[in-house]
């Protein structure tokens, strides 16, 4: 009686907890990856303002990349995101440094450059063009101070609003990436450095040789984290320069809404949203493929 007692309470232990979490993985695999599936549908069929059921394969993928505003989508993405992933990982590795070398107030320096991070990316884009615009923005206040010859209307270059972009979005992560490489730099062995140091390792040669080497699986994880962001960026663009002027700033976010619900052209949106998500998931399923054979070899 007591085995069966003991038998029955550890299988209600192990089944308990499917039962709770099964309503959340139901809607999870309906809401996202049903919704994939028929993303992925949708952009072999007709559909143009409404969905339609008519199979047309890869026309709609074929008319994709014969776009112009697709290939201009395409080459502002890689301008923006090898900046943006750049700049985030320089900065943020030269301010993880900064403040590993236990300087004082850190624990109200640290939350500064981690505030940002806070903020939803419409909040950013919204600041950043109030803050960028030529009338209101940086170039009117510094005008006010004096220096009535200054100028800074990048929001309105065509040549140069994706560079604005990319300030928006490095001011709001690298604080983010400086998070992840202070950790790895906390978590390296002090014994390591001081070795290197009694053996005339200089500052330039100990980052250099030893410590970036060791921050290697930061550099991958930050790499992953940001040219995920970088490809879905949408909120930012629209916030900001809400894709222009006219198509300067155009990211294939942006145009994937645009196709969708404004050109009535679902089919081309579609198309371009499985575009984006083979995308990420060839930056991400590697990732994560060489993650679990380093658990397992662990």
């Amino acid at each position: 009686m007591v085995n069966r007692q003991i038998f029955s309470k550890s299988t209600w232990q192990q089944v308990l907890p499917k039962i709770v979490l099964s309503p959340s993985l139901i809607v999870v695999f309906a809401f996202v990856y049903g919704f994939i599936i028929y993303t992925g549908y949708l952009s072999a069929s007709d559909s143009r303002m409404m969905p339609s059921y008519d199979w047309v394969g890869f026309v709609n993928y074929s008319k994709l990349f014969a776009l112009r505003h697709w290939k201009i989508a395409i080459t502002n993405l890689a301008v923006f995101g090898t900046l943006y992933i750049g700049i985030c990982m320089i900065l943020g590795l030269t301010l993880a440094i900064f403040l590993d070398q236990k300087i004082r107030f850190e624990g109200v320096i640290r939350p500064i450059f981690l505030y940002p991070m806070a903020l939803s990316f419409i909040v950013t884009g919204t600041a950043w063009k109030w803050f960028l615009d030529p009338g209101i923005g940086l170039e009117t206040i510094v005008q006010t101070w004096g220096f009535e010859g200054f100028s800074f209307r990048w929001i309105k270059d065509r040549d140069m609003a994706i560079y604005c972009v990319v300030i928006a979005a490095v001011w709001q992560t690298s604080g983010f990436v400086m998070a992840m490489f202070l950790a790895g730099l906390r978590g390296i062995d002090d014994e390591i450095l001081k070795a290197a140091r009694i053996d005339g390792a200089t500052p330039f040669k100990l980052y250099t040789k030893i410590v970036i080497p060791i921050l290697k699986p930061i550099f991958l994880s930050a790499f992953v984290v940001l040219a995920h962001m970088a490809i879905k960026s949408y909120d930012l663009v629209v916030a900001l320069t809400n894709g222009g002027p006219g198509r300067a700033t155009e990211l294939p976010a942006t145009f994937m809404y645009s196709y969708t619900f404004t050109r009535n052209q679902m089919g081309i949106g579609a198309s371009s949203a499985i575009i984006m998500l083979m995308t990420i998931a060839a930056i991400i399923v590697p990732y994560l493929y060489a993650e679990l054979r380093e658990r397992k070899s662990d």
